[in-house]
């Protein structure tokens, strides 16, 4: 037996490890009841004599009693400091949560009050029947609401699909996709921002047919096209290329703003995080979803600064390829 081997000394030892490990995973009660048998096991299995509780010397009795007591504060004591970790990450995650509500709300409450306000005040002019609005005026201002409505729909699909990505719900539906096709469309839904940028498309021609989720890699394009926007100058270009490397879809988009600090280019696909200087509108969503969406695909998004100056986005995704061009 292994009492033959080892002392019965050294058992204690054992057992009292084995109720620690079981202090740590299970609620008090069994922890007590542990520490409780562990001690009934040491004396009937390995203190002289053995297969009985009657102990033969007042020795062994003592070391008996104090082995109880210790094994019974320590699976206590291992509890409790179990609880008081719990109760230290569940305060961490409150402090969190609110610190992120704060954080939503006050986002929230500038770019959604923004766009809605100019399309409340478009539309009360239109609707005033105001003799003086020449066409022009009427013109200018149905472009207003065009372009808030256009910004409102954005940042409630940035909302809506951040909310899917952390519940888990939002699954790739992956079909054949024309990317050079893709690209140009989600170009052209900007169009109301071309006069500020200019915006320069490079795809190979040869690129192939992937089969991709469409409706992700046009949030992930998206979404780089307006954060490129809104952080650069009018009058500067913004590049986009896409390309294919075996089964792998890469696409590049680069800018000529004036890049991101180093220190804060690890934060920068955080929720909510935007940089510390800038004076961009956005809730800080955008490029959160890039990654989420990316690493959806199974894919992977590399942020760099460029020389002399802006910021490039390289997003690769593994993909199935088709040479065919024409949808059967």
């Amino acid at each position: 037996m292994l009492s033959d081997y080892i002392d019965y000394r050294m058992v204690a030892l054992v057992l009292l490890l084995a109720v620690s490990l079981v202090a740590v995973t299970l609620d008090i009660l069994p922890v007590l009841l542990a520490a409780a048998l562990s001690a009934l096991i040491w004396d009937m299995f390995f203190i002289p004599p053995r297969f009985t509780f009657l102990v033969s010397n007042t020795d062994d009795g003592i070391l008996l009693a104090t082995y109880f007591i210790i094994s019974m504060v320590n699976a206590v004591l291992t509890y409790k400091i179990r609880e008081i970790d719990k109760v230290a990450r569940q305060k961490e995650e409150k402090a969190n949560a609110i610190k992120l509500y704060n954080t939503l709300l006050n986002s929230l409450s500038h770019e959604l009050r923004t766009p809605i306000a100019t399309i409340i005040g478009a539309t009360d002019n239109l609707q005033a029947n105001n003799t003086n609005l020449t066409a022009e005026h009427k013109s200018q201002l149905v472009e207003e609401i065009s372009k808030a409505s256009l910004r409102l729909n954005q940042q409630v699909e940035n909302l809506l699909n951040m909310s899917r990505l952390e519940t888990g719900i939002l699954k790739p539906r992956k079909d054949w996709c024309d990317i050079s096709e893709l690209v140009y469309d989600t170009v052209e839904r900007m169009d109301d921002r071309k006069n500020r940028q200019r915006i320069h498309i490079n795809i190979d021609p040869a690129i192939p047919l992937f089969r991709t989720d469409k409706m992700m890699i046009e949030q992930i394009l998206q979404n780089l096209l307006n954060n490129a926007v809104i952080h650069t100058r009018a009058g500067t270009r913004i590049d986009i290329s896409a390309r294919n490397h075996g089964n792998l879809l890469e696409m590049v988009v680069e800018d000529q703003g004036s890049g991101i600090p180093e220190s804060e280019v690890g934060h920068a696909f955080e929720k909510f995080y935007r940089l510390e200087r800038t004076k961009a509108p956005g809730t800080g969503l955008g490029l959160s979803i890039v990654k989420g969406f990316t690493e959806a695909l199974s894919g992977s998004v590399i942020l760099t600064n460029v020389a002399p100056s802006g910021a490039q986005f390289r997003v690769q995704i593994p993909a199935e390829t088709s040479r065919i061009k024409a949808y059967s």
